[in-house]
């Protein structure tokens, strides 16, 4: 039985990203959001393009107002009101100003900015009433950013900010990684779909929905295969037809050791190389995770082996083990070039939380912030790895470390929160 901290090096160490010359598409940038860019990003164009205010006032020669007060202030003749969009027409000599507003160009002949609120306007004539900083108020050309160099690198998540620089750079198009293509299905007799009555022993199939939406907030498409029965020609078809299809391939129930678990007989007989077994922790102990040979017919993707993650059945289970270890492999596949691993944070706990000592233990609950501090306070109710009812409105896991049986009101844990 693997740590969990060796099992996520094992997983993180098999995942190969996608190829950043084969695996990408070019696409609009109003698509472009949540994907992952491909090829860095460099502009032609200065940011700020020209040297512009940053604040409606006055734009000066510093000389003229450096020694004014209000007592004793600068008097500049207005030769020009320059709003934003507009190319000035002056070139501003001594004794004279600008009317200027924010953003906009800052005539030849001055280099500082007094916003209006130091001044006092009469006719064509403005009062200096304090002295300025040099160059204050004067967003200089290409002080943010310089033409030629790199703008956004690869492997970055394009989100509203990133989004938004790209469209000012008038990048309209951009590379960015293909999807990965995630197939899901799950395993068991007593599974039935969404719209099917319910007999006596069966239940819904709702790992493969909660999959589905994980699978989609982790940048990834699920492509779904349904419910399996027990039967192990069943299983080793959609194997085949998911491998072929997938870059990951996730399952459900069927990797434990009762007597119709077959996952594992099923990859020995399309000569997978099953990497982990089961993991010491709570909930999730039974995770099987496994690659295939190159000679594996894969379809479209012959250039690429896929990752087979076999989860419990149990649906805290699968949360659980697809956030620790399945949703960090999906993210490092898509390309991103950092913060694919699970970070977790010091927060207060609420109230004591419990385990054995024996395997790394997850408790599911909130994190919410109390009085400026953030606490978590575990779900409701029981903590049975079935008890799919108290997932709902949840945002955290904490976690209680081997060896640690008991963490106390007010005690520190950490905890892993799920931004979604």
């Amino acid at each position: 039985m693997h740590s969990v901290s060796d099992t996520e090096a094992i997983i993180l160490n098999l995942v190969q990203p996608l190829d950043h010359q084969r695996d990408t598409e070019v696409v609009d940038l109003f698509a472009a959001a949540g994907r992952i860019l491909a090829v860095p990003v460099t502009s032609n164009l200065d940011f700020p393009h020209w040297d512009n205010s940053a604040m409606d006032g006055y734009a000066v020669r510093y000389t003229d107002v450096q020694h004014c007060s209000a007592e004793q202030p600068a008097v500049l003749e207005i030769v020009e009101s320059i709003p934003a969009g507009y190319q000035p027409q002056s070139i501003i000599q001594a004794g004279q100003a600008a009317r200027i507003f924010t953003g906009a160009v800052m005539p030849q002949g001055a280099d500082t900015v007094v916003m209006q609120e130091r001044t006092s306007q009469q006719e064509n004539f403005v009062q200096i009433l304090a002295a300025p900083k040099p160059q204050e108020f004067v967003r200089r050309q290409a002080s943010f950013y310089q033409a030629g160099t790199q703008l956004l690198p690869a492997g970055i998540k394009l989100n509203g900010a990133e989004i938004a620089v790209l469209a000012a750079a008038q990048c309209g198009r951009v590379s960015v990684y293909s999807t990965p293509i995630v197939a899901i299905f799950s395993t068991g007799d007593e599974l039935v779909t969404i719209d099917q009555p319910l007999a006596a022993g069966q239940i819904v199939d709702s790992n493969a929905y909660a999959l589905a939406a994980l699978v989609r907030q982790s940048g990834a498409e699920p492509l779904m295969l349904g419910i399996v029965k027990d039967e192990p020609a069943a299983l080793q078809k959609t194997i085949t037809e998911a491998i072929a299809h997938a870059d990951i391939v996730i399952s459900s129930g069927g990797v434990s050791v009762g007597d119709y678990d077959y996952v594992e007989q099923i990859l020995a007989t399309l000569q997978a190389q099953i990497h982990i077994r089961a993991v010491a922790m709570r909930p999730g102990k039974p995770l099987t995770v496994a690659t295939f040979p190159p000679t594996v017919d894969e379809g479209d993707n012959n250039h690429r082996v896929p990752i087979y993650f076999g989860l419990p059945g149990n649906p805290a289970a699968v949360l659980v083990t697809f956030l620790r270890f399945v949703q960090p492999a999906i993210k490092k596949l898509a390309g991103l070039a950092q913060g694919w691993k699970v970070e977790f944070v010091k927060v207060r706990s609420h109230q004591e939380l419990r385990s054995d000592g024996k395997r790394e233990t997850y408790i599911w609950g909130k994190l919410q912030l109390v009085n400026g501090v953030y606490e978590f306070s575990p779900s409701g109710g029981s903590h049975s790895s079935g008890n799919l009812i108290n997932l709902a409105q949840t945002n955290a896991l904490a976690v209680i470390p081997v060896g640690k049986t008991l963490i106390s009101a007010g005690e520190e844990v950490e905890v892993y929160f799920n931004r979604g």
